[in-house]
């Protein structure tokens, strides 16, 4: 017998009955926020900002970014303000400016892209295909305005940098 659940934890991923993220983001934002405890009161023992910035991201950035390319994509945009204010609020505290989860998103989603374009046994390795120029990837066709996966947005139109 399958017992239905609302939610479950999969590989540090909460996954709802209804594919919402607002559950994941809660969570990660207020396990990021009580790190930030921690790196307040390094800052209070005048530790260097490289120290600070190098506690941030081993201990904060890691927890907000975890598997980053399977959910950020599909975050309402409150989610995303609220990921972004932990940023910003460790950026006042180590004084150093720090990468947005915009960036951090558009960095590890470029990263996993060219690892299955490069890797012709993985399972999405046949949706990435070149233009005739041979310069860009196409974009996969969509009956929705929503897109699957960024191929020929700018992410992808700077794999080829």
């Amino acid at each position: 017998m399958v017992e239905r659940v609302s939610s479950f934890r999969f590989l540090r991923v909460h996954i709802t009955e209804d594919l919402t993220w607002t559950l994941h983001t809660t969570t990660i934002t207020k396990k990021a926020r009580q790190r930030l405890f921690f790196l307040r009161r390094l800052r209070r023992f005048n530790m260097d900002s490289r120290i600070l910035c190098n506690f941030y991201r081993c201990t904060i950035e890691s927890i907000l970014t975890g598997c980053i390319t399977a959910w950020y994509g599909s975050c309402t945009d409150l989610n995303r303000k609220a990921l972004q204010r932990v940023v910003k609020t460790a950026q006042h505290i180590t004084r150093t400016e720090l990468p947005s989860m915009e960036d951090l998103y558009s960095q590890r989603l470029r990263k996993k892209s060219l690892w299955i374009i490069k890797d012709p046994h993985h399972p999405s390795h046949k949706l990435f295909f070149l233009l005739p120029s041979g310069r860009r990837y196409r974009s996969i066709l969509a009956k929705t305005k929503r897109q699957f996966l960024p191929a020929g947005s700018e992410t992808v139109k700077q794999l080829n940098c």
